[in-house]
C-alpha cells in the first residue's frame, strides 16, 4: 500500500493486553491502538517496526 507519503502498514490489536508487561502496554498505546480490534494504519518506519516487533504476540500485521 504506497501512497505519496511512503509505505504504510495497517496494524491490528488481536489479543486483549491483560496479563501483559506494563512496556508491552505502553508500547501498543504508542502504535495508537486502545481496544481489541482496533485498528490504525501507520507509516512503515523503524520505529513503528520496533514496537510492532515487541509486540508481535498482540497485533496482526497487514502491510
Amino acid at each position: 500500500m504506497a501512497n505519496e507519503t511512503g509505505k504504510t502498514v495497517k496494524v491490528r490489536l488481536v489479543r486483549g493486553l491483560r496479563g501483559s508487561q506494563s512496556l508491552h502496554r505502553l508500547s501498543v498505546r504508542a502504535l495508537g491502538l486502545s481496544k481489541l480490534n482496533d485498528v490504525r494504519e501507520l507509516k512503515d518506519s523503524p520505529q513503528v517496526r520496533g514496537l510492532i516487533n515487541k509486540v508481535h504476540y498482540l497485533v496482526k500485521v497487514e502491510e
